[in-house]
């Protein structure tokens, strides 16, 4: 009876482990999901930017997101495949629409809603990678690496927000 109750408690320890790990390999997954659609979206909106911008300013901060953005898209691919997930192919259809609605802008009203923009996204954006930062995985390792970029982004897009 005890040899019974016992190898039912180590067999109840192990699904709990095992389904505490597939959450955090989840949480994990969504993440990377979402940090590869945002690499994208952040790539598309740079060179919109260095198209569409009327200051030197904003069309510097563009080529400076394309850069940035299409190196850590490289890095959240790697960190996906070596999680064994199917990664995303782009940008996801909210980031598409609002690609969408400043495509249609240009000159100084672009620079200030991209400006506003930018600010809005990396705000969230580094809320969400220091809380994946703690995960102690490839999605973790990726999160913990992009931190400094993505507050040099907030950091510029303040000053752009604060000069439009």
């Amino acid at each position: 009876m005890n040899r019974m109750l016992m190898s039912l408690g180590t067999a109840t320890l192990m699904a709990i482990s095992v389904a505490g790990a597939s959450a955090k390999d989840k949480q994990s997954e969504t993440f990377l999901t979402k940090a590869i659609e945002g690499n994208f979206a952040e790539v598309s909106m740079g060179e919109l930017a260095q198209q569409n911008g009327q200051s030197d300013a904003v069309k510097s901060y563009g080529r400076m997101l394309s850069t940035d953005h299409a190196a850590a898209n490289q890095k959240a691919l790697d960190a996906a495949q070596g999680m064994g997930m199917s990664p995303p192919g782009g940008p996801n259809a909210k980031q598409k629409a609002e690609y969408d609605k400043m495509s249609k802008m240009s000159g100084a009203g672009f620079d200030r809603m991209f400006a506003t923009h930018m600010v809005a996204d990396h705000q969230k954006d580094i809320a969400e990678y220091k809380k994946a930062s703690k995960s102690k995985d490839a999605a973790g390792e990726y999160a913990s690496g992009q931190i400094d970029t993505l507050q040099k982004h907030l950091d510029t897009a303040k000053s752009l927000k604060a000069s439009n």
